[in-house]
């Protein structure tokens, strides 16, 4: 059996420590020794912490929009139950054993003041978001303030099943957004 890249290895040990222990507090010898690589090698793929940090967020973005997009695709509802699947999708991440909100709000609030890659790849994946509901609102028929209003709920679940240890925050999220989906007047 191969064993997987360096690269991925380093990544995939990344993630698991700067998502489950803060970007701060999680030194690049930590990432090494759960990685499996030699220092040499770790700085070969990742000249700086920084640069980590950036990969880890970019696919860690990736990663989560391809997630959510499968998870409602499947569905194969109509427009609009795939915008409140969406929410059904966050209830079982928020569920997920290690779930500490949001990975960029998360590494923005410890590295927005000094590091504009964070600052770039948390606003892209918020906006990728925002666009990828846009689409789903645009395809029910909503108006697009929509997208916004929903997009507000879901940042709001996340934030709220992070601080409060409680997945239910996305069923809360998702009758909100039901009751505003009733609300929105057909395009």
């Amino acid at each position: 059996m191969e064993q997987e890249d360096p690269r991925t290895r380093i990544l995939d040990a990344a993630e698991e420590l700067f998502y489950g222990q803060g970007v701060q507090s999680v030194g690049m010898d930590a990432v090494r020794a759960a990685s499996g690589v030699t220092m040499r090698r770790l700085y070969q793929h990742f000249p700086s912490k920084g640069e980590l940090v950036e990969a880890y967020l970019l696919r860690r973005d990736g990663r989560w929009r391809a997630n959510l997009a499968v998870y409602v695709s499947r569905t194969g509802g109509s427009p609009r139950e795939q915008l409140l699947a969406v929410f059904d999708w966050l209830g079982r991440w928020f569920a997920e054993p290690g779930f500490r909100g949001c990975a960029f709000v998360n590494s923005l609030g410890e590295l927005g003041a000094v590091s504009p890659a964070v600052v770039a790849a948390a606003r892209h994946h918020k906006e990728e978001f925002g666009g990828y509901l846009a689409g789903l609102v645009e395809a029910a028929g909503a108006p697009p303030a929509t997208a916004v209003h929903l997009t507000l709920l879901a940042e709001g679940a996340i934030t709220s099943a992070a601080v409060h240890g409680d997945p239910t925050a996305a069923a809360d999220a998702r009758e909100a957004a039901r009751l505003l989906l009733d609300a929105a007047p057909a395009r």
